[in-house]
């Protein structure tokens, strides 16, 4: 069936999952599970044995993954994170779907995650396919704004090829972009996480798998929610662990 949500905002069961009782737990949980990860545990049975031990549902175990990360993988992204201040004159790829999802969820009121490593993380999920929410046009302007006053020199979107609808996403970062006279380029490729693991430009992204191999990093979503939506739901899981 196809998508006809109009925002990508709180899912129906967010207010029992994310109420105060259950960050409390969520937190603990959390806390065992970078534990785990510190001393080698893989992630799935990890995941499983933190999640049975709390009696977590699907969605609570998917915000404590995504919250989780081991001390060692906490220490590199620390050292190779570069401050939203410091990107004047620096050549920016940006994780077009992981930064922009964020983004519109954190102006349509959905919850956000902040990870060990300060990230911010959506609950959202596209199943391959994007489809334009009442707060995409919006979050791409607030996305330019903050990249336009970091002084970056060149901004390079990448888009998932095989997601249905980038094509049309392109369109409009194209046409936002030539409007505004923001120097950006947008691609459509087949695995952006290998061009931003490997590439020497910064990685804006707030992708696990990206943080752990790219050599740069900045923390773009975050700080386009401070700004774009300085209200917005933060349920805080990692940031006692920091």
């Amino acid at each position: 069936m196809p998508d006809r949500r109009r925002h990508r905002g709180p899912h129906p069961d967010d207010a029992r999952a994310f109420a105060p009782e259950a960050v409390r737990v969520l937190r603990e949980a959390v806390a065992d599970l970078c534990w785990l990860y510190s001393r080698g545990y893989a992630q799935t049975s990890s995941v499983k044995l933190v999640g049975d031990r709390y009696a977590l549902t699907d969605r609570q175990r998917a915000a404590v993954m995504r919250c989780a990360c081991s001390d060692d993988a906490m220490a590199s992204r620390r050292g190779h994170e570069v401050a939203i201040g410091d990107l004047a004159g620096a050549a920016v790829q940006v994780d077009g779907y992981n930064v922009l999802t964020t983004v519109e969820a954190a102006l349509a009121g959905g919850v956000l995650l902040e990870g060990r490593d300060g990230c911010y993380r959506d609950m959202a999920s596209m199943g391959g396919r994007f489809h334009w929410v009442e707060e995409t046009a919006s979050a791409v302007e607030w996305i330019g704004r903050v990249l336009e006053a970091t002084g970056a020199r060149d901004i390079h979107w990448l888009l998932d090829r095989p997601v249905s609808n980038s094509g049309k996403l392109a369109c409009l970062l194209r046409e936002t972009a030539a409007a505004r006279q923001w120097p950006w380029r947008v691609e459509l490729v087949v695995d952006p996480d290998a061009v931003l693991a490997k590439g020497e430009a910064v990685a804006a992204t707030a992708d696990s798998a990206i943080l752990d191999r790219c050599g740069r990093w900045v923390n773009l979503g975050r700080a386009v929610v401070s700004r774009a939506a300085p209200g917005a739901r933060v349920v805080r899981l990692g940031d006692h662990l920091r």
